[in-house]
């Protein structure tokens, strides 16, 4: 079955959904959507917000990737650079809202604050993203979060911040994959770090999330918190954030310092620009639970976000900055 999803759908979920009552509810919003409804008031850039508290962007043809698929297909090489061990290792993985973060830098609120802390200021919302990985495969996910502009409202970072850096949990009892020689000879510099534009940080689309399918993030999706930027490759959506620093400088980011010649700081989604090893013209569309819901298709300029994020790089040369 295909069903058609907007850019952006956005609600409010406060429990626990099921996938084949997710289904039935996005089929609700779809028609509601397109039949039209009275009371409809101005939403953020481009949309339309109606009484219900969804936010309904431009029509288009993306099937969700089923719950299976988004929790046993994963990047996350603190585990394991196996994209099917991470849903086992994390088993036991279960952070709670004492979780901790820590604000630091330019930023007029600094300290460590657990998530329940954090989560008692923000407004947490669903949004169903495309996710495209830089290995040229792509999802449709559902998350549960909150703007990351909520947050820098919240902590006020100042005049001089210019960039955020966001750091990953290190501790390899917990991260196996964080020991030494998981790359034969090499190793990543740990603790994974990454980092945005204050101006990226501050877009609509830049989402904190904290579940999946309206349930709590599970360990190997980067359980409790971890960042969406959909316009972007998937490294750069940090799991697992323990460290949240604001600075005048550009921060030195993973993936980048091991391999700058293969992924820069910017790693928007563009199709013009290959990965030195592969194209990234088209990818592979991961939708069902068997993995056999793979399908080749083209690759949209900022994943198809552009009408949101193009004007954040209008003077950037984007093959230079990739």
């Amino acid at each position: 079955m295909r069903l058609k999803f907007d850019k952006k759908v956005l609600e409010k979920e406060s429990q626990v959904t099921p996938e084949e009552i997710f289904w039935n509810r996005r089929r609700f919003i779809n028609n509601f959507a397109l039949a039209g409804t009275a009371g409809l008031i101005t939403g953020f850039p481009g949309m339309v917000q109606s009484q219900s508290n969804v936010i309904v962007g431009e029509e288009l043809r993306d099937e969700l990737s089923s719950e299976f698929v988004i929790t046993h297909h994963n990047n996350f090489y603190e585990f394991s650079t196996d994209k099917k061990k991470p849903s086992e290792m994390a088993k036991s993985f279960k952070p709670g809202n004492d979780w901790q973060v820590k604000i630091e830098g330019e930023v007029n609120k600094p300290g460590t604050y657990t998530l329940e802390d954090i989560l008692k200021h923000m407004q947490v919302e669903e949004r169903i993203y495309r996710l495209r990985c830089v290995e040229a495969w792509s999802m449709v996910v559902p998350w549960n979060g909150f703007q990351l502009s909520q947050l820098l409202d919240w902590v006020q970072p100042t005049s001089k911040a210019k960039f955020v850096e966001f750091k990953t949990l290190h501790d390899p009892k917990i991260f196996p994959g964080q020991k030494r020689g998981i790359f034969g000879s090499h190793t990543l510099p740990w603790p994974y770090s990454e980092g945005l534009t204050i101006q990226e940080a501050n877009n609509p689309l830049a989402l904190l999330a904290t579940g999946v399918y309206g349930k709590s993030l599970p360990g190997q999706n980067g359980a409790p918190l971890r960042l969406v930027v959909p316009w972007k490759y998937g490294f750069k959506s940090i799991k697992s954030i323990v460290s949240i620093r604001f600075t005048e400088t550009q921060p030195e980011c993973t993936w980048n310092k091991r391999l700058p010649n293969e992924y820069g700081f910017y790693a928007n989604v563009n199709p013009e620009v290959d990965h030195p090893r592969w194209s990234q013209a088209t990818e592979r569309r991961i939708t069902d639970n068997s993995f056999f819901g793979v399908k080749r298709i083209p690759t949209l300029m900022f994943n198809g976000y552009g009408e949101q994020v193009a004007h954040l790089y209008k003077n950037l040369d984007l093959k230079r900055y990739y």
